[in-house]
This record gives C-alpha cells, sequence and structure tokens, in this order.
C-alpha cells in the first residue's frame, strides 16, 4: 500500500507538496511520472532515467501484455526486478488504448484538440478496430493479430502480476470528438467498471479509481462523486480535455475539490512545459506525459529561452551547450553543434542525450515549482 502526506498546502491556489511513500520508496510531489511504455523509458536505461531525476515511473499494462506478456515478466519477479528499476512503479490500465487505438487513431485526434471540431462521434458508434462491450474491450493485436479481451478484472490481474506499487482501475478514456449522449453512457460504463476493478483486487498493491467525464461539467462532477465514494488509495483523472488548456483548468476546478484530500491525485496524459504550473495550482499531485522523450526523439530540446530544433542547419555552427543554465551531464559535456550533426546523421547517441537532457531539465523546472509552493509564493 501506499501512504500520502501534505507538506505544504498553498494559500493561493490548490498546489500542493506532499511526499508518497510506496514500498520502493518515497517520491516527493508535484513531480512528473515518465512514460514508460514498454517496460523502459525510450532511448534510456533505467540507470538514466534515475540520473535524470525520475522519482517515479509509468509502464502500459496493454502493451506489456502483448510483449513480453505479464506471465514472463512476474517469473522475473515483477516490474522492479525484470526493469532493475529500485524506485516506484505505476501501471495504467489500458483503459487510454481504448481511445488511441480506436477513435483517436479513427480520426487523428489526442486527448486535447488543437482546434475545436464538430463533433462527430455519437452513443452506439464503434471505433474501427476495437469494440467496446458493456464487459470490456476487445482488441485486435498489432504483433499477430489475435483478439484480445480487456475488462477490468483481466486489467487488474495483469497489473497484479506486473507488481507494481500502484494500479488504476480499467476505463474508457474517451475522445474529445463525444458528444455529450456517448460520454454519458461511456461514463457509466466506467463507473461499473472501476468498481468492478476495486472488487477484482486481491493483492495490496494501491489502486486509483479513474474520474472520466470529457470536458462536460456535470458528468466529471458525477464522476468524481462516484470515485470518492469507493475505497480507492488515489484518483486518477482522465480522458480527454477538451480543446484546450483553459478546458483542462476547468475540468480539474470542477474535479478536485470532490475528491478526498487526503489521497493523491495522478493527471493521466497531459504534461507539456506550458502545462505544469497551471496543473499543479490546480490540484494535481502527479503526472505522466511523452512530451520530453517523444520530442526529444524529434530533435527537440526544452531549454530556458524556448525550444531547440537541433535538426535545423544553423545549429551545426553553434558551440553553445543546449542550455547553459541546465546542470545536466549532457550539457556540461556536448554542445548544440555536435547533437545537431548527430540527430541530422540518424545517430542514436542523439536520442538518448536529449531525451536525458529534456527530463533532467522538466524535472529541474517541477522541483522549482515545488519549491515555490513550499515558500508560499505559487
Amino acid at each position: 500500500m501506499i501512504r500520502f502526506t501534505i507538506l505544504k498546502e498553498s494559500k493561493r491556489s490548490r498546489a500542493r507538496a506532499g511526499l508518497l511513500e510506496t514500498p520502493h520508496g518515497a517520491v516527493l510531489t508535484p513531480t512528473l511520472v515518465p512514460v514508460a511504455t514498454q517496460a523502459a523509458v525510450k532511448a534510456l536505461t533505467t540507470e538514466d532515467a534515475a540520473s535524470a531525476g525520475a522519482q517515479i515511473l509509468i509502464t502500459n499494462t496493454y502493451h506489456t501484455h502483448l510483449r513480453p506478456g505479464e506471465a514472463v515478466i512476474k517469473r522475473a519477479g515483477g516490474l522492479n526486478a525484470f526493469m532493475n528499476w529500485p524506485r516506484p512503479l505505476m501501471t495504467d490500465s489500458g483503459g487510454f488504448q481504448v481511445f488511441s487505438l480506436g477513435f483517436g487513431e479513427d480520426h487523428g485526434v489526442g486527448k486535447v484538440l488543437s482546434a475545436k471540431r464538430k463533433k462527430i462521434i455519437s452513443a452506439g458508434d464503434q471505433p474501427k478496430k476495437l469494440k467496446i462491450t458493456d464487459d470490456g474491450v476487445v482488441f485486435r493485436s498489432s504483433i499477430d493479430g489475435r483478439e484480445i479481451f480487456l475488462g477490468p478484472k483481466e486489467s487488474i490481474r495483469i497489473q497484479e502480476s506486473l507488481g507494481a506499487d500502484i494500479m488504476f482501475s480499467f476505463d474508457e478514456c474517451t475522445s474529445p470528438l463525444a458528444n455529450y449522449k456517448y460520454v454519458k453512457k461511456s461514463l457509466e460504463r466506467t463507473n461499473r467498471w472501476i468498481k468492478a476493478s476495486l472488487d477484482a483486487r486481491r493483492t495490496h498493491q494501491a489502486l486509483y479509481g479513474i474520474v472520466q467525464g470529457s470536458h462536460f461539467k456535470d458528468l466529471r462532477q458525477k464522476s468524481a462523486k462516484f470515485a470518492n465514494s469507493l475505497d480507492f488509495d488515489g484518483f486518477g483523472i482522465g480522458g480527454d480535455l477538451g480543446t484546450g488548456k483553459d478546458v483542462t483548468k476547468k475540468i480539474l476546478f470542477w474535479t478536485i475539490p470532490l475528491l478526498d484530500k487526503r489521497k493523491p491525485r495522478h493527471l493521466l496524459g497531459i504534461g507539456h512545459l506550458d502545462d505544469l504550473v497551471p496543473i499543479i495550482r490546480g490540484g494535481a499531485d502527479t503526472f505522466d506525459c511523452i512530451v520530453p522523450t517523444r520530442w526529444a526523439r524529434h530533435g527537440i530540446a526544452f531549454t530556458s529561452t524556448g525550444k531547440l530544433n537541433l535538426r535545423q542547419t544553423k545549429f551545426l555552427t553553434d558551440k553553445n551547450p543546449l542550455d547553459k543554465t541546465c546542470a545536466c551531464r549532457v550539457c556540461g559535456t556536448h554542445r548544440r553543434n555536435y547533437i545537431s550533426h548527430l540527430i541530422r546523421a540518424g545517430e542514436i547517441s542523439a536520442l538518448s542525450l536529449l531525451t536525458f537532457h529534456n527530463l533532467f531539465y522538466y524535472h529541474a523546472v517541477i522541483a522549482g515549482i515545488r519549491k515555490k509552493i513550499l515558500d508560499g509564493k505559487l
């Protein structure tokens, strides 16, 4: 199980600094939870991830079920032993894949719309490549084409075999293109699923209840009240987050006051740099995001002066570090010109260098935000 202690609550916002204690160590919050999709942070070793400041990682239940399979991981001693990661771990439920491999892939959208679009998903609609039923979801494996059924009981059994400190209840992450009737029906199903997830738990691993409801205030509040009424160890705020950052703020504003303040809150799948202060002010304790790692693989470095696209020719003659104010080992030993060359030449070492820097930079920014909370400045 876990224990969460609030060390400081802001008087200016809902931000708070806390200590999340788990069987594999303690986590200072707020913090980013880097994504280790297939039991690995892409382009980094677990030792590198720790050196870059990661206190806790989140792995993907659906993808580790496909490869190598939870039985292999369980025989290896669980995810921590398998990954050689001695620190805390989370596992998601597979609920995000209901969206990402379903309507998200069908319509080419993510959790947050960059621009308003007409709602095109109505109650009764089904994604092209999977089937959502009242009992769970039928996926088609991208590896061998076999059918895979995932429901609350199946998700919990897989997560228990993986052995992470914190599990998430099974849910449906909705699309931002879904209309009210679709989201209402989906939420009714998700509420049944999160309760079934709780009933299915057989271990002492912590389990978070998921809050859904898209960008509809009454549905978000209904979901928050229901999750809060059950004996979860914490909460995950999931689903789509509407058409932009203002909607995300509203969702947190509607949701957070309805959740037991003594329990940790995790915001699923959000964490651009300009999101950090708003979501922490909104009350998120932890949050996962692929941005720092994915953008690194596309040649982007985050710095105190803005994003750098190291694929650009101009950086081949730039002898500066990525960021003169950054204390990471990449900025201490490498220059923009060399990293730009590696990126342009397709050398995989560039991906490791940029990923390490981006994660280190993110964690440094968040440490600064946490200090402001402790100092009463945020």
